[in-house]
């Protein structure tokens, strides 16, 4: 069972919880975002999604800047001594690639919701104002930006998750129960 914090040998609860809620977000942001885009003006979702997709990017953030801070102060286990020397640099690759690819679909996310001024209301809880706009084409631009940075990280999430799959399938080791939380530390 995984204490609160991480060991050199598994994550803590609060790794793996910070890591599946970041996930979970991330991909149903990813399709509420794609729904979004079919929607008409006359659909009664037409502004109730952009707004849930704005609030919960928001929170997310605040998570994603949370998690960071955790990691700097919890670092996670120690790489599995099965892994060889490219498996680890990889992993460290993609997991850097992920947090700024991450915080880039945010600040654009934020670049197409203040374009026009106004703030972005948070589930009405609190509102986050508009400090960077008259950029020429702020909208379309980081709108064009946010989608493919989105689809991005959708496919290197994709990769990942077929690695720690890999793992668990071909190589028999402790990489995907680590995660879930469901490892023991001397395997």
């Amino acid at each position: 069972m995984p204490k609160l914090k991480n060991t050199k040998d598994e994550y803590g609860w609060i790794s793996i919880s910070l890591h599946w809620l970041v996930a979970i977000s991330v991909i149903g942001l990813f399709i509420l975002g794609l729904w979004m885009r079919s929607l008409s003006y006359y659909d009664p979702w037409y502004r109730l999604g952009p707004d849930i997709h704005k609030s919960i990017g928001i929170i997310l953030f605040a998570v994603l800047v949370f998690r960071v801070l955790v990691r700097l102060f919890n670092p996670p286990p120690a790489p599995l001594p099965s892994l060889s020397k490219f498996e680890r640099v990889a992993a460290h690759g993609v997991h850097l690639l992920l947090y700024l690819l991450l915080f880039c679909i945010m600040i654009s996310g934020y670049l197409i919701s203040t374009a026009d001024g106004r703030s972005i209301e948070v589930f009405n809880w609190f509102s986050i104002p508009a400090l960077v706009t008259g950029i020429e084409h702020q909208e379309d631009l980081a709108g064009e930006i946010h989608y493919y940075l989105a689809l991005s990280v959708i496919i290197l999430a994709v990769i990942h998750a077929l690695a720690a799959f890999k793992h668990h399938i071909i190589d028999k080791d402790n990489t995907l129960k680590r995660i879930l939380g469901l490892s023991k530390p001397s395997q």
